[in-house]
């Protein structure tokens, strides 16, 4: 009965986590403190209302003593320096195959200026639905943001599937009790283990959504 894809950017549409924490480490350096990628990756998916208590408090410092306008603006700023906008290989040809078959959806934790931009110059006119973390109070691994989705596309959960590279992404997809697929892209296999079935990498998520079929008498 598999009517719409929602996807995860960063990790899953386009290689840009490596950027967001080195804008993110710069920020905290800036503000004297100290994170590690791990850290940021630990927390993929969230937006930074959510995600930068947790770092502040990764760095053993309490959030209460620092403007988080200040860090997220030094953040924004490096990651606009230093982004080069790249997609994975072949990930465009792909969906606009599935698009001819399924509803499209993004669901990003990230700051709607970025992922608008994002979307509008690397997958112009491919997604019904763009979901960001200025959308929704609470972020992932919360299930507010693909619950959002699901109501934007007018279908069913059941009718879904997520397709996500995040600890806490994986997290919120089955909290909302939606099928989910894991690709490890910054993170090991195991730490994806909730996803309902983990590909290796990107060539094979992509020949796994080429495979799939929408729902009977289902055509975009």
């Amino acid at each position: 009965m598999l009517k719409a894809l929602i996807f995860d950017m960063d990790g899953v549409l386009v290689d840009s986590m490596p950027f967001h924490a080195a804008a993110w480490k710069k920020a905290f350096l800036d503000m004297g403190m100290e994170i590690q990628d791990r850290d940021i990756y630990a927390i993929e998916g969230s937006n930074p209302r959510n995600g930068l208590p947790l770092l502040i408090r990764k760095a053993r410092k309490e959030p209460e003593a620092y403007d988080f306008e200040t860090i997220t603006s030094i953040y924004r700023q490096e990651f606009k320096r230093v982004f080069e906008l790249k997609a994975f290989e072949g990930m465009m040809e792909c969906l606009e195959v599935l698009k001819t078959r399924f509803l499209l959806s993004v669901v990003s934790g990230s700051d709607h200026i970025i992922v608008h931009s994002i979307v509008n110059q690397l997958f112009p006119g491919i997604f019904d639905i763009v979901v960001t973390g200025d959308d929704i109070t609470n972020s992932k691994p919360h299930p507010d943001p693909f619950l959002k989705a699901v109501e934007l596309l007018n279908v069913r959960r059941e009718e879904c599937v997520v397709i996500e590279n995040a600890i806490l992404g994986v997290e919120a997809a089955k909290n909302a009790e939606i099928y989910c697929i894991g690709v490890p892209t910054y993170v090991e296999p195991s730490q994806l283990d909730r996803a309902d079935l983990i590909v290796g990498d990107h060539q094979q998520l992509m020949q796994h959504l080429l495979s799939l079929e929408p729902a009977s008498g289902f055509r975009v």
